[in-house]
């Protein structure tokens, strides 16, 4: 090497924490400013997460700066965002919350591959995703249904379902029928790539399981964040209809 050259290479090598554990870098750079540390902070403590005017008004930044910043901590897996209209007409604003440490393991990798391929495809389309998605959920719910236990009736295959793909579901009897509280989402990476889509293919999957197991005229609707803890399906079902004891 002629004298007074100097190579350099750069070598990225993992930082570990003062625990031995690998620092997970893009994480640690989505939180490299003080406002993205608060806004994380105002998120995790509030239940049933928050909307960017919310995050806005108690920061005092404007909206538009506001929405940069979550999406940000989304695109680092900090917090993911769905549409939470709670119950009210029109196009909901997006609603973000935190992940945690005790989030789910993935979902099986047979329903992972599925669900990412059917992102990747809906990305090259023009068309609504959710109605898209909700139509491929269920059929795939259908094919669910067909291979779970459905002894109990159309509620009971449902939560068998949702149960296999990891939402830890819970029912919940209300005045106005029946509801699911789904405390898990082993698909939450891929809910931030494409939450419209991704809510709307669990839906579907709901309405087809249903289908499947003999409630044909069920309805479903999936509430992200409908519960402080949960996202919340809503079934229509008549009393027969929740019990399967219809006419054969």
């Amino acid at each position: 090497m002629p004298f007074g050259v100097v190579t350099l290479t750069t070598v990225e090598t993992a930082r570990t924490g003062p625990t031995g554990e690998t620092i997970d870098t893009p994480r640690h750079r989505a939180l490299g400013t003080a406002s993205r540390v608060t806004i994380l902070k105002l998120v995790r403590d509030a239940e049933g997460g928050m909307t960017a005017a919310e995050v806005a008004e108690r920061t005092g930044q404007h909206l538009s700066t506001t929405r940069t910043h979550l999406d940000r901590l989304v695109e680092a897996g900090l917090l993911v965002k769905a549409r939470a209209s709670g119950g009210q007409p029109g196009r909901p604003a997006w609603r973000y919350r935190a992940t945690g440490h005790d989030d789910p393991a993935p979902a099986p990798a047979p329903y992972r591959a599925l669900a990412a391929a059917l992102l990747e495809h809906l990305a090259k389309d023009d068309g609504d995703t959710r109605a898209a998605a909700g139509r491929v959920g269920q059929d795939w719910g259908r094919h669910l249904a067909a291979a779970a236990d459905q002894d109990g009736g159309p509620v009971r295959t449902v939560l068998n379902v949702l149960d296999g793909l990891g939402f830890a579901p819970r029912l919940t009897e209300t005045g106005g029928g029946a509801e699911v509280h789904l405390h898990t989402c082993p698909f939450l990476d891929l809910v931030g790539r494409n939450p419209d889509a991704m809510c709307g293919l669990h839906a579907g999957v709901i309405r087809g399981a249903l289908e499947q197991a003999g409630a044909p005229d069920a309805s479903a609707v999936l509430e992200p964040f409908g519960a402080p803890t949960a996202c919340v399906v809503r079934l229509g079902l008549t009393r027969t209809a929740a019990s399967g004891d219809g006419p054969a």
